[in-house]
């Protein structure tokens, strides 16, 4: 359950210190492709709660979702149109998604904690 999340600080840390300036024409990319990095790890997270972790699914969707996002971004840039807001869109809403689900695991596993101790008590 926690190698996910020390890979998220690691990058994080190696991200703040390491001064690199991105070009403007590829924020877009870099932004979906952030959206699609953290929601391959939340959803990560969340399959190791639910004991249903793969590696295998968690590397194969990372990269999978990482090139689609791009692609939707720059056939959107070819097109004239603002397509990497649709991988912003569900990207946002499966982090958001995964996020919420990861808290009720949690605060779940939590209460039935405090419950059998106070039965205990």
């Amino acid at each position: 359950m926690w190698l996910p999340i020390l890979g998220l600080l690691f990058g994080a840390i190696i991200g703040s210190t390491i001064s690199f300036q991105i070009p403007v024409i590829y924020v877009k990319y870099m932004s979906v492709a952030v959206l699609a990095s953290l929601d391959s790890v939340f959803g990560g997270v969340k399959a190791v709660l639910e004991d249903k972790f793969d590696s295998t699914i968690l590397l194969t969707g990372f990269f999978t979702n990482t090139l689609l996002a791009a692609l939707l971004a720059y056939l959107g840039d070819r097109l004239g149109v603002d397509l990497h807001m649709a991988a912003v869109f569900a990207f946002g809403v499966r982090l958001f998604q995964n996020l919420a689900d990861i808290r009720h695991h949690l605060l779940g596993k939590t209460l039935k904690n405090y419950d059998a101790h106070k039965r205990i008590s």
